[in-house]
């Protein structure tokens, strides 16, 4: 009778159900905060990049009528498992636009760095000879 081991890799994404930090918590990162004070079209770009989108989507905002914030917001939500919905993504985002994009830019970076976390399972298989 021979044993053999096999490894399974399950990648499982932790979700609370809430953005990871509330839409005016600025100061728990200041470094996102300063970007997007010195170059908020630059920031966006780079957020939209980093979450997977293309980089220049956030300068077709002011003829969309923010439409790409909130399609980008609804998206995040989604994709991460955060509550919400799309009505109260265009209130934020027509009310805090700069600090609906910086709490953006913050779950990217918290969910890009932290936010997965690999399991190993290890499953044995007889084989009857």
């Amino acid at each position: 009778m021979a044993v053999q081991q096999q490894i399974t890799t399950v990648t499982t994404t932790q979700s609370s159900g809430q953005w990871s930090t509330g839409l005016f918590d600025c100061c728990s990162d200041m470094g996102t905060c300063c970007c997007a004070t010195w170059c908020f079209p630059c920031f966006q770009c780079q957020t939209a990049s980093h979450y997977g989108w293309c980089f220049c989507m956030p300068l077709l905002d002011p003829c969309a009528f923010m439409a790409v914030s909130c399609c980008m917001r609804s998206s995040m939500r989604e994709r991460y498992g955060i509550q919400g919905s799309t009505c109260v993504d265009v209130g934020l985002v027509c009310c805090c636009y700069a600090c609906a994009w910086c709490q953006m830019a913050r779950e990217v970076k918290t969910r890009t760095t932290s936010g997965t976390q690999q399991v190993h399972v290890v499953t044995q298989q007889l084989h009857v000879a």
